[in-house]
């Protein structure tokens, strides 16, 4: 248990477990939308597209959090523009804004003077360095997300799976929409600080997929997909502790083999379910029924 605990004893993993939870719990609510809706190749676009917020917040002397949110909002709004274009899909909208934001990002950081730090601390985060005012930030943050969820969820369920009827509802399935990619941005922007705008896509697909293998309700995938966030984070923390690897990643990559652990060991699961007709099968017939012949009952029957 010591040899367990002993990466919690230091200020600096105590600060990191918060900051990562909240950021697990955040990307657990507003993923589980991202990944219903099949919207995950968008989440990507907009956590590669803080880049240049992030940057040009840093040259002026800017709150970075800020910079990133209107980063990520105008990579939204541009996939929007581009769309409106007929013969052009939302796809190659997304892929266009993903390189030309993630492009701008890396020449801003470049031409600041000192490329390799600060392009490295902006793509795979530093959560060891989170301070206190950054996880009241993020607690902020965690409620304001958690209120909207919650205020939208009757919109956003209907505009997911039948988008005429929330039309015809009142429930405006455009609006809702909207809400959803603006608490995508609140999600991206606020968790670069803890895993970078590259892994920050792990945190927001990777637990609500895996959590889908097994929920089955919108609600249940979110606090399944919270608790295997979590568990990551602690997880990502905690190995990063022992094999001295960068923790953001570290934490990322958890997450990731969470989904595939998950499909695993529900396959599993079911193959170990005994078959209807095995169990019909198996079923020894009384002495004083009918002859197999003449057997009028289904085998479904037994089953």
């Amino acid at each position: 248990m010591e040899w367990i605990l002993e990466p919690l004893g230091a200020s600096f993993v105590q600060r990191a477990v918060l900051a990562g939870s909240l950021v697990a719990v955040v990307c657990a609510v507003v993923g589980t939308w991202v990944v219903v809706r099949g919207m995950a190749f968008l989440g990507d676009a907009m956590s590669h597209g803080l880049l240049p917020g992030i940057a040009i917040a840093s040259l002026l002397g800017g709150n970075l959090l800020l910079g990133a949110a209107l980063s990520a909002a105008a990579t939204a709004a541009g996939v929007s523009a581009i769309s409106r274009n007929r013969r052009v899909s939302q796809d190659t909208a997304i892929g266009l804004l993903f390189v030309a934001m993630l492009s701008l990002g890396v020449i801003i950081v470049s031409a600041s003077g000192s490329f390799a730090v600060d392009l490295t601390g902006t793509l795979f985060g530093d959560v060891l360095a989170v301070g206190m005012e950054d996880v009241a930030l993020l607690a902020v943050v965690g409620c304001l997300v958690l209120a909207v969820a919650a205020l939208f969820h009757r919109a956003l369920a209907a505009a997911t799976f039948h988008p005429q009827k929330a039309a015809s509802l009142g429930l405006r399935p455009r609006l809702a929409h909207a809400v959803l990619l603006g608490m995508v941005t609140v999600a991206v922007a606020a968790s670069f600080q803890v895993v970078g705008t590259l892994l920050v896509f792990g945190l927001l697909i990777a637990p609500p997929a895996a959590a889908l293998v097994w929920a089955r309700s919108i609600r249940a995938v979110m606090a399944l997909g919270a608790l295997i966030g979590v568990a990551s984070v602690v997880a990502g923390l905690w190995i990063s502790w022992y094999a001295s690897t960068a923790a953001g990643a570290t934490i990322a990559l958890v997450a990731a083999l969470s989904y595939f652990a998950s499909a695993l060991c529900h396959s599993a699961a079911r193959s170990t379910r005994p078959r209807p007709g095995a169990v019909a099968a198996a079923v020894v017939v009384p002495s004083h029924a009918s002859p197999p012949e003449k057997e009028t009952r289904a085998p479904h029957h037994y089953a």
